[in-house]
């Protein structure tokens, strides 16, 4: 079993994508001279390379990469090597056509993009294993190789085919899955509407249908889509671990991102030897920075905690997005040193040197088309050097203050259609109750619903459509041995296969949080309902409502208006040790935050209410001490207060009492032993 670290690296890991084969080789010197002078110790290069590697089929030309490897090893900069897989060449769609995937819709994507590529294609996957081998075979026991990079972000810009490749394998795929056909139809429920198998050979992928196509089908095509992209990482992977064993192999997520969203990053997660994630700002008017500390929560979760590494996010403004501005004056170091806050080994990005050709021309990148007199490049160097004074870091463990559950499979089946309200979202839900969390100051970790949630002293759980009798177990478990559970509506509904648990809703939730809902009441456009407790204080709500009867939960707040005037909205169930909660509409953010507030005090968390908003402070902490990250992502200088004494990492002053942090700072304490 290869080291979960990449090999070699001494101190955080800094660098990012290198395309050497963009360049004239002329370049390459100044390339590396400029590495070194920004601090750079890793680089990713190859993972777009194959037709430059293999410019026919079977025959290879690895000089260029031989001396870029070499080159970057004389300086002492670490490689990622990727394997190219994620695009095929030209010549080989030539010759397999029917290689390139086919839209729900019937048609077949061309040749010219990036990640065009059936995963269920034989040709595919034997072409896929032969680059790769040829790659461990040469480079597995260069010097330089810290890890092996395979593909680039699964998912993106295609996840599922839906060719006839695609069905045959799907096919054996249910085969595996039910073992027979029957099994099919009862999971699926194909007596509705007359959709009933007669043999599996007669079952196709949910293609574009005249209305709405059977949605347990519609999931399960889903998780197949999922899992044959990661049969096709762990054949190249295993190919890695046989030819070049002891070096760590990863793929790069997207876990917070919508565009990756089709990816259950639980599963793939066991999988790679090391976590890591790509992420990128999106500028929608949010605050671009709570996405971030989101998705620097979750990849950490995802990793259950282990060591984790940022292998991309950008100098700067993208170039994807209706409107891409570039990032503030030091915002680029808020941005990677809230990631490594929240547990990463360094900051990586998406590119070393700009491109003057291709799509992503636009895209900024540590040496930008302005060169070293620039902003960008100045504040490059900075962090390289900032990083490097926060080497001791390397291997202690972000601190957790509470959790919330997280399933992709619960949104692949919520957001099929013929929901109660398409105005119900339940990414907008988690992305809120985050938020608010956050402006608590508090440290999430996510967790699977089924995960062990004794750590956590209170949980929420913002959307879980889709929940198993397992996992109600396991969340009646959690409360009676004194856990604090907060849970939002249409939750629990429906099982594995999308099929509504026996009984009232909320099904497989109904006993730990002691109620149930007769009735769906989602609301029209625009129509808010106000909620009162019993001491005339109000709370907000639109979208949802719902007819909760209790069964042993107290009701604390109640509708005032509306067709559910009178019901219970916000309930609290004591059950063993612990209490859980359930709120039965969309609160705004302020009603939110007093349920929250409310719930916190039930598990025990005092208020921090002497941090200001926007001032992010995290822990990490291990055999190499106990750190605090403080960053202040606001205009104005803010003070600290410090429960020890300890030295700031960045600057060299002692801390003691209080530390002050200047508008836009970063601030690392490392506490006296």
């Amino acid at each position: 079993m290869p080291d979960t670290a990449p090999r070699g690296l001494e101190r955080l890991a800094f660098g990012g994508d290198y395309n050497p084969e963009q360049w004239p080789e002329s370049v390459w010197q100044d390339d590396v001279r400029l590495m070194r002078e920004a601090g750079v110790n890793l680089v990713s290069i190859g993972i777009f390379s194959w037709a430059m590697l293999e410019p026919a089929q079977g025959r290879y030309d690895f000089g260029w990469l031989d001396r870029i490897i070499d080159l970057l090893h004389e300086n002492g900069i670490r490689v990622d090597l990727g394997t190219p897989t994620v695009a095929p060449p030209a010549w080989f769609y030539r010759a397999h056509p029917e290689a390139l995937p086919v839209s729900q819709e019937g048609v077949r994507y061309a040749f010219g993009s990036r990640g065009a590529i059936c995963h269920s294609s034989t040709a595919y996957r034997e072409a896929a294993a032969a680059i790769t081998e040829q790659l461990a075979l040469r480079y597995g026991a260069h010097p330089a190789l810290a890890l092996w990079h395979v593909h680039n972000e699964y998912g993106v810009p295609v996840n599922a085919c839906y060719c006839d490749s695609c069905a045959a394998h799907f096919r054996r795929w249910l085969a595996t899955a039910y073992g027979t056909v029957d099994a099919v139809n009862e999971a699926w429920g194909t007596a509705f509407w007359g959709q009933r198998y007669g043999s599996l050979d007669e079952i196709e992928p949910p293609r574009a249908t005249p209305t709405v196509c059977n949605p347990a089908q519609r999931l399960d095509y889903a998780r197949f889509a999922d899992a044959t992209m990661r049969e096709n990482f762990v054949a190249e992977r295993d190919l890695l671990h046989r030819l070049a064993p002891g070096t760590p192999v990863t793929t790069n997520f997207m876990t917070a991102l919508s565009q990756c969203d089709s990816v259950d990053y639980w599963a793939w997660a066991r999988e790679v030897d090391l976590v890591t994630n790509d992420h990128y700002l999106i500028t929608d008017g949010r605050r671009t920075h709570v996405n971030l500390a989101m998705a620097a929560d979750l990849t950490r979760s995802v990793a259950a905690g282990e060591p984790w590494l940022l292998l991309e996010h950008s100098t700067s403004g993208v170039n994807w997005q209706p409107r891409n501005p570039a990032k503030a004056p030091g915002q680029m170091a808020r941005n990677s040193l809230a990631h490594v806050a929240r547990g990463s080994e360094g900051a990586m990005f998406f590119q070393w040197r700009q491109s003057r050709r291709g799509a992503e021309k636009f895209h900024s990148a540590m040496v930008p088309h302005a060169g070293t007199d620039s902003r960008v490049w100045r504040e490059v160097v900075r962090l390289g050097a900032d990083l490097d004074g926060l080497a001791t870091v390397r291997g202690t463990r972000t601190v957790a203050d509470a959790a919330m559950l997280w399933d992709w499979q619960s949104w692949w089946a919520q957001r099929l259609e013929w929901r109660p309200s398409e105005d119900h979202d339940a990414r907008e839900r988690a992305d809120t109750f985050y938020e608010a969390l956050y402006d608590r100051h508090l440290t999430i970790d996510f967790a699977h619903p089924d995960a062990d949630l004794s750590a956590y002293p209170l949980v929420v759980v913002p959307a879980l459509y889709l929940a198993t009798e397992a996992t109600g177990r396991n969340l009646r478990a959690y409360v009676e041995n004194g856990g604090t559970l907060v849970v939002s509506y249409f939750s629990g509904i429906v099982d594995a296969n999308d099929a509504v648990h026996p009984g009232a809703h909320p099904g497989a939730l109904r006993d730990v949080l002691g109620l149930t809902v007769e009735e769906f009441s989602p609301l029209g456009t625009g129509e808010r309902v106000r909620i009162t407790a019993a001491d005339g204080a109000e709370l907000t709500g639109d979208v949802w409502t719902e007819f909760v009867v209790p069964q042993g939960a107290e009701t604390v707040w109640t509708y005032a208006d509306g067709l559910t005037a009178d019901r219970p909205a916000v309930t609290r169930h004591r059950l063993g040790e612990g209490t859980a909660w359930y709120i039965s509409t969309r609160l705004d953010a302020p009603s939110l935050d007093t349920i929250l507030g409310v719930a916190a005090a039930d598990a025990g968390i005092a208020p921090r209410a002497e941090l200001p908003c926007d001032i992010e402070v995290v822990r990490r902490a291990g055999e190499n001490g106990s750190y605090l990250f403080v960053i202040n992502h606001t205009g104005t200088d803010t003070e600290v207060p410090l429960t020890g004494d300890g030295t700031e990492l960045l600057t060299g002053e002692r801390a003691a009492g209080g530390l002050a942090v200047p508008a836009g700072a970063v601030r690392v304490v490392r506490f006296d032993d």
